[in-house]
């Protein structure tokens, strides 16, 4: 899809989709049009898709992107192809007319399976909703009608792996955890600082190793490129709360990393039309009242695994967020066999409130 007509619509149909379900959040369309631009996301500098669209009686009834990311395949020593951004009404025929639309296209680049959703790959929105509809979705997580999950295994797809999200709305630290968080200080000589601000680029720079370096084992991982961090950082420096972003470090080495971010979904539920004008300054309004977190990303370096430094980046993001107001948060997704980091969270008073879903389909 090269029509810019096309790719409007290809924007917008989700609006008009979903425009009478209250939990769904408009993400502001500028930002959409970034994430598809070939020439502005720097995921293309490792990957390529194409876009799709179905209509039905000459109206757009879904929208499928088909995705071939070489980095994930090279990485990984696999020919997986994705599918992303899907969006239908609840018709088998559109649905089943999207994915072999995206099946023909991933087949002539010689790849063997579809694995999704994914826009456009684990880094960014995964997963399909398929437990925990009664609640809102938070910053970059997604969202979606139960009957997707009829449509996408009614087309040959089956269950590749479940993402479990978390929850907590605690008042205070469980003791056991302040416990061992203080011996760890104490026998290992670990503290934890939150970023500086004013040292943004040396953060982002140190981001930047201990994300590939903390995360490479897990299933479905991609190394994000140095362009990709770049992105991603200049798009959420406008909302990082420096507090809620904690270093663990020892000896002058840093070993572990945890990121929350304040849930702008809270206020961009404000704005209906995902449009910049007026609606910007309804999301500003709303921005005020956030009181809730995602805690996107906490890991260690491999050393490190299992001995508790998690905890102590927890107790950091907890008594930090408390003291600025915030007492509500969410960890996740951590990948269903990850029983370690399970383990971890549940000590310290999370609980499974969403799962989303990743399927795969031989091509």
């Amino acid at each position: 899809m090269r029509d810019s007509r096309a790719l409007a619509s290809f924007v917008g149909f989700p609006y008009e989709l979903h425009r009478s379900d209250p939990l769904w959040t408009a993400p502001l369309r500028r930002d959409v049009r970034v994430l598809l631009s070939r020439e502005k996301n720097p995921f293309f500098d490792h990957a390529e898709a194409e876009y799709f669209l179905a209509r039905t009686d000459g109206r757009v009834a879904g929208r499928i992107a088909a995705v071939h990311n070489r980095l994930h395949n090279e990485f990984q020593g696999d020919r997986v192809g994705f599918f992303g951004f899907f969006e239908a009404a609840d018709d088998p025929a559109v649905a089943a007319a999207l994915f072999e639309a995206a099946a023909a296209w991933l087949r002539a680049r010689g790849l063997d399976r579809m694995r999704g959703p994914a826009s456009f790959s684990t880094n960014d929105e995964a997963g399909l909703l398929v437990e925990g509809f009664d609640t809102p979705p938070t910053l970059m997580m997604p969202h979606n009608p139960p009957y997707y999950r009829r449509l996408i295994e009614a087309a040959g797809f089956v269950k590749a792996k479940d993402l479990l999200v978390y929850q907590t709305t605690d008042n205070r630290l469980p003791k056991r955890l302040v416990r061992a968080a203080e011996v760890l200080q104490y026998r290992y000589g670990i503290t934890t600082r939150s970023l500086d601000r004013r040292r943004f680029a040396e953060a982002v720079e140190l981001i930047k190793r201990l994300y590939n370096l903390a995360w490479e084992r897990n299933w479905g991982f991609v190394p994000m490129t140095d362009r990709e961090v770049d992105h991603l950082a200049a798009q959420l420096e406008p909302v990082v709360v420096p507090e809620l972003v904690a270093f663990a470090e020892r000896a002058g080495e840093t070993i572990g990393l945890a990121v929350a971010l304040p849930d702008l979904n809270v206020a961009l539920r404000a704005n209906r039309s995902g449009r910049l004008f007026p609606g910007i300054l309804k999301v500003l309004w709303a921005a005020r009242k956030i009181d809730r977190i995602r805690v996107l990303l906490l890991g260690t370096v491999p050393q490190w695994r299992g001995r508790g430094v998690d905890a102590l980046l927890y107790k950091h993001i907890w008594e930090q967020g408390r003291a600025k107001g915030y007492g509500w948060a969410e960890a996740g997704w951590i990948l269903e066999d990850n029983h370690r980091m399970r383990n971890g969270l549940e000590r310290m008073g999370f609980e499974v409130y969403k799962t989303y879903r990743l399927y795969d389909r031989a091509l």
